[in-house]
């Protein structure tokens, strides 16, 4: 880190990512194409299965044929730094009922919705001419709720007004905007943050589960030195990549306990490691 000890500036993120292609490989950094996103989303709702079983849809290692089906209730997900939605249609629709989706970039949030406003067609492919058929969406089984905004500013309590949404809608013209979450899923988004706009984030967050089960997913890349707390800059996308995540997260002004965390394993050679970790309320 250089001597002018640099943090991450919003308006310098956001600029960056809207040069980049709105597509997977845009938004991982050109590893799109590959096996990265099959093997990410696989560890993703391994690891999200783990600590919700009850999400798992048929007999299967997380629950035995006599399990107990869950309850009638809807489960909420709220995906935040979302990009064009991977997360949302490859993680969180398989296993959830409705996902709240945050981005504040705008080309990657109006692909987002045009991936969504598709599905609900029943469209195989968008206008961008991206598979889509995100899961539940065209029965209108399942919704996906579009927010633009940035993370510093963002209350998952109170989120305002969406830009739009598809799938389904609650009965009888219930508003259900102000929900609490089951799952609030953060991933390769919080570099964007400095130290305090991080804690109020998850302070927010904290506030808006919906119980002692409820979840917050942070999955970030790590620094790979071990030996002290570290800190590296990109001064290209205006990010920091944190070896100190857990001292950031789990403090007391935060107000989380760390309940599980694990490496990802089968992403390719030379990136920075990536950790994914499961806080309650603490």
């Amino acid at each position: 880190m250089s001597s002018t000890n640099p943090v991450p500036d919003l308006e310098a993120g956001i600029q960056y990512w809207a040069t980049q292609p709105a597509n997977y490989d845009g938004v991982l950094g050109g590893y799109g194409t590959g096996s990265l996103p099959r093997v990410d989303s696989l560890g993703s709702r391994r690891f999200l299965l783990d600590l919700l079983p009850e999400l798992s849809t048929v007999p299967s290692p997380f629950r035995s044929l006599s399990a107990p089906l869950s309850d009638t209730r809807r489960v909420r997900a709220l995906d935040v730094g979302a990009g064009v939605g991977r997360v949302t249609s490859d993680v969180l629709l398989p296993l959830v009922s409705d996902v709240v989706l945050l981005e504040p970039v705008e080309p990657f949030i109006n692909e987002a919705r045009s991936r969504g406003k598709a599905s609900e067609s029943g469209l195989e492919t968008n206008d961008s001419g991206y598979r889509v058929l995100w899961k539940g969406i065209a029965d209108r089984s399942k919704s996906v709720t579009f927010f633009k905004g940035a993370l510093q500013s963002f209350d998952p309590v109170a989120p305002g007004t969406p830009l739009d949404r598809v799938g389904y809608l609650p009965q009888d013209g219930v508003d259900d905007t102000e929900s609490k979450f089951d799952v609030i899923w953060c991933q390769w988004c919080l570099g964007h943050l400095k130290d305090d706009d991080l804690v109020h984030f998850l302070q927010r967050s904290k506030k808006a589960l919906r119980d002692a089960r409820s979840l917050i997913i942070v999955k970030e890349n790590i620094c790979r030195e071990q030996n002290e707390p570290v800190t590296v800059f990109d001064e290209q996308d205006s990010t920091f990549t944190r070896f100190t995540w857990r001292s950031k997260m789990f403090s007391g002004t935060a107000g989380l306990k760390m309940i599980q965390e694990k490496i990802q394993h089968g992403l390719p050679e030379g990136l920075f490691p990536v950790k994914m970790y499961a806080l309650r309320e603490a």
